[in-house]
């Protein structure tokens, strides 16, 4: 905005009032405009931490109920805390294999055949979308159980 000013500024001693009346409005309402933008920024801001903070708490209030209602909070801390520790363990895994020197581009190429593979077969041709449709459809209606 200053550098604006410092240009525009020779032109209007050059020129007189006739100019310096509209530029300087001009210049007025782009400045306006500067704050309009910087405060929507800011409202938008905070109306999405508004909206984050709501579901958060949504979130936790949901967890908190279910832990309430559950019976042996044990076990489920246990399994918690096992499949914490299997992740671990597959991340460990998943290291030592990639120091490997072969494998890793074995596994690789084994991803991009499949990915390829699996192009080819679900998603070229509309029937075979539908099918992956219908496949995912199914087992959307088992996981829920309708």
């Amino acid at each position: 905005m200053a550098s604006a000013v410092a240009y525009v500024m020779p032109a209007m001693v050059a020129f007189g009032s006739e100019v310096a009346r509209p530029l300087m409005t001009v210049i007025a309402k782009v400045s306006e405009t500067e704050t309009k933008t910087e405060i929507s920024a800011a409202e938008a801001t905070e109306e999405a931490s508004e909206e984050f903070e709501a579901a958060l708490k949504n979130t936790l209030k949901s967890v908190q109920e279910a832990w309430d209602k559950a019976d042996d909070k044990l076990a489920i801390s246990g399994l918690g805390f096992a499949a914490l520790l299997v992740l671990w363990a597959s991340t460990g895994l998943i290291n030592a294999i990639d120091k490997l020197p072969l494998i890793p581009a074995v596994f690789e190429f084994v991803g991009i055949l499949f990915s390829g593979w699996f192009v080819y077969r679900y998603l070229l041709f509309k029937p075979d979308r539908e099918e992956l449709f219908k496949l995912i459809d199914d087992a959307k209606s088992k996981i829920t159980g309708q």
